[in-house]
């Protein structure tokens, strides 16, 4: 009886055990918050449909909101922390904050910060819905270069927004590493642009596990003091600059006059397959086929590279 009583025990123990094992295994992991980039945008600056434009995907476009693209930007939210930011002050700002995921704490700070890549008018003039015309915000953190900034100080109506406390500027140096928040990384670089008012950064984003590099504009990659391939490699997401796909779509314009790579300039830059899937081309002018062709976006990802689409997201 004794022997038989110390069995059964043992035995009832290995099945409360193995039931606490299934129990635990079936059991739902902890969410880990997460910082995810999210692109609110994907056209060139004068957005889709653009003015004066009477080709079909404009005039679809007006006819059908569902068809607009608005500019270019990308907007970065942390889970643990609530933080929103965006990279760049599209002339979209008031719908691109409304799509940010995370709520909005304080109605005249809807922004943890914006980061700003230079002053061409896709890039910083949604910056204008903070003044007291329109948000009357108050303190938001805005990013940008010691000469960024310097024009936003010394040119109205931008000028109003910092000696009204709009907004809150904090220069930081192309190169050079800065927190945003508790969980990025974000370091500056410095891109050859057309720098008429202010000079031109991309940006590296490195979050808890990846990292995001953002180059909207450049003129060429040849003129970039760094490799395009060692910086793409450095990166696990490459947001690039896919203005045109040919040189062709502006009839009458030189494109001497607003340069950028073509898109199949890049393309072969990137052949390569671990470099050619971290691509995405973002920035694209409403000439650009890629944005109704779907042939030529279905050759584009059989080469590996992709489009960027409004809604696409990153974990970071």
């Amino acid at each position: 009886m004794k022997t038989r009583s110390c069995g059964l025990h043992r035995f009832g123990l290995c099945v409360s055990v193995s039931l606490w094992c299934l129990f635990v295994a079936a059991a739902p992991s902890p969410k880990v918050p997460r910082v995810r980039a999210i692109v609110l945008g994907i056209a060139q600056d004068g957005g889709v449909p653009h003015i004066g434009c009477r080709q079909e995907l404009c005039e679809r476009a007006r006819r059908d909101p569902r068809r607009r693209e608005r500019v270019a930007s990308v907007g970065l939210f942390d889970e643990e922390s609530g933080e929103r930011y965006l990279i760049d002050a599209t002339p979209d700002l008031p719908l691109q904050i409304e799509a940010l995921p995370g709520h909005v704490r304080d109605r005249a700070r809807p922004l943890d910060g914006i980061l700003l890549t230079h002053a061409h008018i896709g890039h910083y003039t949604g910056l204008m819905y903070l003044g007291r015309e329109a948000l009357g915000a108050k303190v938001v953190p805005v990013y940008a270069t010691p000469r960024m900034a310097a024009f936003i100080r010394g040119n109205g109506p931008w000028s109003l927004l910092v000696s009204e406390g709009r907004i809150e500027l904090h220069e930081v140096e192309p190169g050079k590493t800065f927190a945003l928040g508790a969980r990025l990384q974000v370091t500056p670089l410095q891109v050859p642009h057309r720098d008429e008012l202010s000079d031109t950064v991309g940006f590296r984003v490195q979050g808890p596990r990846r990292t995001l590099l953002y180059v909207p504009d450049i003129d060429k990659w040849e003129k970039w003091d760094r490799r395009l391939e060692d910086e793409v490699g450095r990166a696990d997401v490459a947001l690039l600059d896919g203005t045109f796909e040919s040189a062709s779509e502006i009839p009458g314009r030189s494109q001497k006059d607003i340069p950028h790579p073509l898109v199949p300039e890049t393309m072969d830059r990137l052949s390569a397959p671990d470099l050619a899937r971290r691509v995405f081309f973002i920035h694209l002018n409403h000439t650009n086929a890629l944005l109704w062709d779907g042939a030529r976006r279905r050759a584009l990802e059989r080469r590996g590279f992709h489009v960027a689409r409004a809604g696409d997201e990153e974990e970071l």
